[in-house]
């Protein structure tokens, strides 16, 4: 009888340690991909385990629905890269993402340009806001030095100190501009003014140049979606304030979620019984836990309405000294940037073309993505530089002006890789830190963190220098 009672209780609690209930924190691409891949892991069982995301605002409402949406193999970090290029397209053959979110192949590559004022006046462009009689441009405008400190004339003291090299978005690490490969620009890059390019660079890795795109607002949805189909359950506009661990728990594993319900008057609201946290908020991780040091870049960009040919092109535009975009020129101001100027532009399917500028830090990150504020002015300063090299473009409507905050993973102000497994705590997970590459190393940290979830490892690659521990968090 005693044997019976006590195999009783051995099946039924490893019944126990079978159920999981999971919450993922986070709508954005990492947390879609990490949904989705969960309710496809082998273990995965719907009468067992439930899986719960919360979302502040809605899905993709941060940078996964306002980014470029490049996949290439030249991407960072190398650990990643290989395994979810290869998924994005098993995703795409498998859900029919051709249609869904516009995956396809795309040509990549660098372009260095050099505008001069005639060009610019011949497009009606061109003014100067010099005053000065002996402002000189370099005799060769192709040999003057990139972000030479040129003589641009300020307007007032308060735009005195304006003037600013670009500053590069964190896409290309040195391995990525190493393989730069000099070519002669294509023809069908026809939206490019060919008259002002003077090199044309193929980017990626030699023998393996191969680059995609997907859309990442819809590629982002359609995970959400497809997850939501197997069981997820999904919360929209629940702001997540604090994850409690067990006072009964030896070990302070996690146990309750609390969240406002922003749809039903901020009211708290809690998840308990929970197994498993992953935390995939982006730059709003280290919101929630501070010792992630995961922080948020804000970056802006611009979409057109234009049907143009499939390229990805990072560009290196060097502008005359004296030339001042017309919406600056309106207000009294001089150029924000000296001579070269880097706006990435990504053709894009279903009819559009985006372009992204420099990152900046002077808003600091807000409580929720509904609440980030865009500078249309550093949008228009994008538009106005697209403009001198792109007459297609120039001609485009825009069809939105708007910022994100790129998640980065910030140590000693140094930017270090994403965190990818277990915390200190345990049953908190964290995924998050992808900086430019969350769309296109999202699917990879999905199936890791299902395997990690489901395995107690990760089998599809070697994740070991991502590990939150080595950076105790």
């Amino acid at each position: 009888m005693n044997f019976l009672l006590r195999t009783n209780e051995l099946v039924k609690m490893a019944a126990r340690q079978q159920k999981r209930n999971i919450v993922i924190i986070g709508g954005g691409i990492i947390g879609c991909t990490t949904a989705y891949f969960l309710t496809r892991h082998p273990k995965f069982d719907p009468t067992q385990h439930t899986i719960t995301l919360l979302e502040a605002s809605s899905i993709a409402a941060g940078a996964s629905g306002k980014a470029g949406g490049l996949l290439a193999l030249w991407a960072y970090p190398e650990c990643l890269v290989p395994l979810s290029y290869r998924l994005h397209r098993e995703l795409a053959n498998e859900h029919n993402g051709a249609e869904r979110w516009g995956y396809r192949q795309v040509g990549c590559g660098t372009i260095g340009a050099v505008v001069k004022n005639v060009n610019l006046h011949a497009r009606g462009q061109g003014a100067s806001t010099s005053t000065t009689s002996d402002l000189k441009v370099p005799a060769d405008t192709s040999a003057a030095a990139p972000n030479a400190n040129l003589p641009i004339q300020a307007t007032d003291d308060k735009n005195k100190n304006s003037e600013k090299d670009w500053e590069k978005l964190p896409k290309q690490d040195l391995a990525a501009t190493s393989l730069l490969s000099e070519s002669v620009l294509p023809s069908d890059l026809d939206w490019v003014d060919s008259s002002l390019v003077r090199s044309w660079d193929v980017m990626g890795r030699r023998g393996e140049t191969e680059t995609a795109q997907a859309h990442p607002f819809h590629f982002t949805n359609a995970m959400a979606d497809l997850a939501a189909s197997k069981g997820v359950y999904i919360r929209l506009g629940a702001k997540v304030t604090n994850i409690i661990s067990s006072s009964s728990s030896s070990n302070g594993k996690v146990d309750t979620v609390e969240y406002q319900d922003r749809n039903n008057g901020n009211e708290t609201k809690t998840i308990t019984e929970v197994t498993d946290v992953i935390l995939t908020a982006g730059p709003w991780t280290g919101k929630i836990l501070p010792r992630s040091k995961i922080e948020g870049l804000r970056a802006h960009s611009v979409v057109y309405e234009a049907e143009v040919s499939p390229y990805a092109v990072f560009t290196d535009i060097e502008l005359p000294s004296d030339w001042t975009p017309e919406h600056r020129r309106q207000k009294g101001q001089k150029r924000k940037h000296r001579g070269h100027v880097d706006p990435e532009i990504y053709a894009r399917p279903f009819g559009e073309a985006y372009a992204c500028g420099e990152p900046d830090k002077t808003i600091p990150l807000p409580e929720i993505a509904d609440q980030v504020q865009c500078d249309e002015d550093q949008c228009n300063d994008l538009i106005s530089y697209i403009a001198t090299v792109s007459p297609i473009l120039a001609s485009a409507p825009v069809k939105t002006k708007q910022a994100c905050y790129l998640p980065q993973h910030v140590r000693f102000g140094e930017e270090r890789g994403p965190l990818i497994g277990q915390t200190s705590t345990p049953g908190l997970w964290i995924a998050a830190g992808h900086t430019c590459w969350g769309i296109q190393n999202g699917p990879a940290t999905g199936l890791l963190m299902s395997e990690l979830i489901f395995d107690g490892q990760a089998k599809s690659a070697d994740i070991d220098k991502l590990d939150p521990k080595k950076f105790k968090v």
